[in-house]
């Protein structure tokens, strides 16, 4: 019995390095393990109230139209160049941006079967309107993301 346990966490060690190798270079500021973790629970809840943007070209798309919110961007996106000018767009338009280390995770959280290079989270649904209550509990951890995500931009530079 206990050696299963013993060789699922290897096998799960074996997993975690494979993905910090395929990282890309340019994959900072990183997501540590709890940010991450925080980072695709905003995801899913956002995914749930219909305030995401998936891809490349509908994040382009509004950060261009003037929305504002939080990008995550896949960090083992193959080629780079895909996704290069996105965190150059965020910079411009003061959105906040963090990388996390799996496509795989981030389309999983926001439910979709495709690997996502990036998802933007909004502060609000393109369409319709949401309770109060679920509004705030969106805003509360919305804030509390974008607040660890801005700490761990700071000490980057």
């Amino acid at each position: 019995m206990g050696s299963d346990s013993e060789a699922e966490k290897s096998q799960q060690k074996e997993r975690e390095k494979k993905k910090m190798l395929a990282l890309a270079p340019i994959a900072r500021p990183l997501a540590g393990k709890k940010l991450c973790k925080r980072t695709l629970k905003l995801v899913r809840r956002a995914s749930e109230h219909k305030c995401l943007k998936r891809g490349v070209k509908e994040v382009v798309k509004s950060i261009r139209r003037g929305h504002k919110g939080l990008c995550i961007i896949a960090g083992d996106i193959s080629p780079i160049d895909v996704i290069t000018h996105v965190p150059i767009l965020c910079e411009e338009s003061d959105i906040p941006y963090i990388y996390v280390p799996s496509k795989e995770d981030l389309a999983k959280a926001g439910a979709t079967k495709r690997p996502t290079c990036c998802i933007l989270v909004l502060t609000k649904p393109t369409k319709g309107e949401l309770g109060a209550e679920e509004q705030e509990k969106l805003k509360s951890d919305y804030d509390q993301v974008v607040a660890d995500v801005s700490e761990a931009a700071t000490s980057l530079f």
